[in-house]
């Protein structure tokens, strides 16, 4: 039978595959974006409140008007933007669902999206299934920075869209204010469109603050934002996210999720919603701390760290004083023979580049973390 290869990727993902090779080998899971702790009691709470109060079925496509109101106040509050919850927001089975879609609704086969490497995983095949080609533009190791003049030069008569993304998954780097202006001087005078992947933007450390393309008007009348509940409340298992976009994006947005999905999961959108409106603690200061404590466990094992993630889940890690193995056969090895699973960098390269880099999440009970350092610190330095 001969069915059709939408995309270039191949085989399962990498997260599955770490995340299934540390169970076999019943080593401690720091690979997958998840974390191993329970969700705030009042949102668990909230949830089987609404399931038990009965709402159980099929909420209206766009969201919850309760919920999109929730989120408009959020953002208000945060980022002082106003966004119209009717016409602008969507409420969306996870972030990458939320990409999917932003993708399908505005690009057709010829398009081209520029892609800045390292990328999280999906970006490029969501490209390539809707007939689009992934230009790819590196980012500058080891602290990530966008080289612009390499973004300019990307730029032809078929780019449609840009991707980006901040806090970045997986180095942790986040954008300042001047990379958005960068940003919008490229794509001025053009009809490019943004895609702006924002799932960690509460989860900024160190005092730094999470610009958002939302904030920035003349990106912002060209975007798509794109966020995860998961991310900010740690419960990924719901899969909850939304989109936020111009009123025209938004409908183009609309017009694909309809017949994708619909709806999205009731109960969790009535539990959200309460959540929002009575939580106004800063999200970030459990996840730094819990960054702070795997940094200084780290020191005392042959992992070079060369900068604290400033955002994200993630901390970013050279093995260059432990082994010469290439990163993906090194995580393997340190797997199965260490008992501690990480994701190796070139997994988030098109062309598989190797800078000896794995990614830690740091997301974690301190225990959890302190049981992987344990084992880290027995590792030789060559």
């Amino acid at each position: 039978m001969q069915l059709p290869q939408k995309h270039s990727a191949t085989g399962t993902t990498i997260f599955t595959v770490m995340s299934a090779l540390a169970q076999k080998h019943n080593a401690i899971n720091l690979s997958q974006g998840f974390p191993d702790f329970h969700i705030d009691e009042r949102l668990s709470k909230a949830l089987g409140d609404a399931a038990a109060s009965g709402f159980n079925q099929y909420a209206p496509m766009a969201g919850l008007p309760v919920l999109k109101q929730e989120i408009a106040n959020s953002f208000r509050r945060r980022y002082g933007v106003q966004v119209d919850a009717d016409s602008e927001i969507t409420v969306t089975p996870g972030a990458t669902y939320a990409i999917y879609t932003a993708f399908t609704a505005i690009l057709s086969p010829g398009d081209e999206v520029i892609v800045l490497e390292p990328a999280y995983d999906s970006y490029i095949p969501n490209i390539e299934m809707n007939g689009a080609h992934a230009v790819i533009v590196p980012l500058s190791a080891p602290t990530f920075s966008v080289d612009w003049q390499r973004v300019q030069d990307a730029i032809t008569p078929r780019t449609r869209s840009i991707i980006i993304n901040t806090p970045h998954n997986p180095t942790g780097a986040i954008w300042t204010l001047d990379d958005w202006d960068q940003l919008a001087a490229i794509v001025r005078n053009t009809d490019i469109i943004i895609l702006a992947d924002e799932v960690y933007e509460q989860l900024v450390y160190d005092g730094a603050r999470h610009h958002s393309v939302l904030e920035h008007e003349e990106l912002r009348q060209r975007s798509f934002a794109l966020y995860s509940f998961g991310k900010v409340y740690n419960n990924t298992g719901w899969k909850m996210g939304f989109c936020i976009a111009p009123q025209e994006l938004t409908q183009a947005f609309r017009r694909i999720h309809q017949f994708l999905c619909f709806t999205v999961n009731t109960p969790a959108q009535y539990a959200l919603a309460q959540h929002l409106a009575h939580d106004t603690r800063p999200i970030h200061e459990v996840m730094q701390r819990k960054r702070d404590y795997f940094l200084e466990l780290m020191k005392d094992t042959p992992f070079t760290i060369h900068a604290p993630a400033r955002g994200s889940y993630f901390q970013v890690a050279g093995y260059e004083r432990i082994s010469d193995l290439p990163d993906r056969e090194f995580a393997e090895w340190l797997t199965r023979e260490y008992g501690v699973a990480t994701i190796p960098v070139s997994a988030f390269y098109s062309n598989g580049k190797d800078d000896k880099l794995i990614r830690f999440c740091f997301a974690k009970k301190e225990e959890t973390l302190a049981d992987a350092v344990a084992r880290l610190v027995k590792l030789p330095a060559l």
